[in-house]
């Protein structure tokens, strides 16, 4: 009897582990191709602590600032906690999760997702559940990914099937058995870094050619949600501390309205936040559309992103009272592996 006894749980221990190894197997690595994105929110927990900046938002942060560049020029250590079509819900539970790992000086939040209101799966400005996977997915497990989860899905997602393949990936993933990869194998159970302080470089140049057109949303103004979570960014930033800076990151699409800007601009004001819409530094900030954007403007490059790292870094500096952290030798260690890391990446992508 007591040999039956113990007999059952170490069955149940052997499933729940070969369950769980065939989850990892199963799941997306974003390593190699153009997905990689969706490796970026697990990167950060082997980086968290430290960082006296951290930016969140969608692919307008995570491919347009150089963590790199602000350290190397003004001292300041950064990460950037984006990922792809990050929706503003998303945004508000990654801060909130930041602060149970560190307390930085400033959260820095793009703010192009608030004409996102609520999750769609339908219309002009649906969302994807595979992006949500890639915000969601790499989250470690807490309350805060559960609320990010129940915020994120679509109508279509409301189901107990699809909550519960959240919790259990493999419920999601586990008909990729057709389609598994060798870096499947490769990365099973380590994965590379494939972004700098959660920066994704891109060193290809294509240049802007006409300009972009895009239809006038019928409704100018920011939905009652976007607000609501909005709301939430300032009132958590200011009980724990940390200043919020909201910002419009240099990129010429999708278009950011003037009827959108002036709402921001109103918001901070009455806030007392700083916001600031890097559209209107581009000469300042020395971008050339010619060579500095791998995408015909959507996103910048590596040399465009050092630009505005450069031109971003002096703006907190002057407005945040952020020091010169280069005199720390401990953490100056820390940041010359960094830096040496993201000079090899360069210069293998430039070769």
């Amino acid at each position: 009897m007591k040999k039956k006894l113990l007999i059952l749980p170490a069955v149940l221990a052997v499933c729940l582990a070969v369950l769980y190894l065939l989850q990892m197997l199963l799941m997306p690595k974003y390593m190699t191709g153009k997905h990689q994105e969706g490796a970026l929110i697990a990167e950060y927990y082997h980086n968290a602590g430290n960082n006296d900046v951290v930016f969140v938002g969608d692919c307008e942060v995570y491919e347009n600032f150089s963590p790199i560049t602000l350290w190397e020029e003004y001292g300041i250590p950064s990460y950037i906690r984006g990922s792809a079509q990050q929706l503003i819900w998303q945004s508000y539970y990654l801060m909130e999760e930041t602060l149970k790992y560190e307390k930085p000086k400033v959260m820095v939040f793009n703010v192009l997702s608030m004409k996102y209101d609520t999750p769609k799966s339908t219309g002009a400005q649906s969302q994807r559940e595979a992006y949500n996977r890639m915000t969601l997915d790499g989250m470690r497990w807490s309350v805060s990914k559960w609320n990010s989860i129940q915020a994120s899905m679509t109508e279509e997602e409301k189901s107990w099937q699809a909550e519960l393949s959240y919790i259990f990936p493999l419920l999601r993933y586990h008909d990729r058995w057709s389609s598994l990869e060798k870096q499947d194998f490769t990365y099973w159970f380590k994965k590379d870094q494939v972004s700098d302080n959660g920066y994704l470089m891109q060193t290809g140049v294509k240049p802007l050619g006409d300009a972009y057109h895009e239809m006038r949303p019928m409704d100018m103004n920011f939905g009652e949600n976007s607000w609501y979570y909005l709301e939430k960014m300032t009132q958590l930033c200011k009980e724990n501390g940390v200043q919020l800076v909201l910002i419009k990151a240099p990129a010429l699409s999708p278009i950011w309205w003037d009827e959108w800007d002036l709402q921001i601009e109103e918001y901070a004001a009455k806030n007392d936040l700083l916001y600031v819409n890097l559209l209107d530094y581009q000469e300042e900030i020395g971008i050339d559309w010619s060579t500095d954007t791998y995408d015909a403007g959507l996103h910048l490059n590596v040399y465009g992103a050092e630009k505005a790292a450069r031109w971003f870094g002096k703006y907190l500096q002057e407005n945040c009272d952020l020091p010169d952290r280069r005199n720390d030798t401990a953490l100056s260690d820390i940041w010359a592996e960094k830096v040496a890391t993201y000079n090899q990446r360069k210069e293998t992508k430039e070769g």
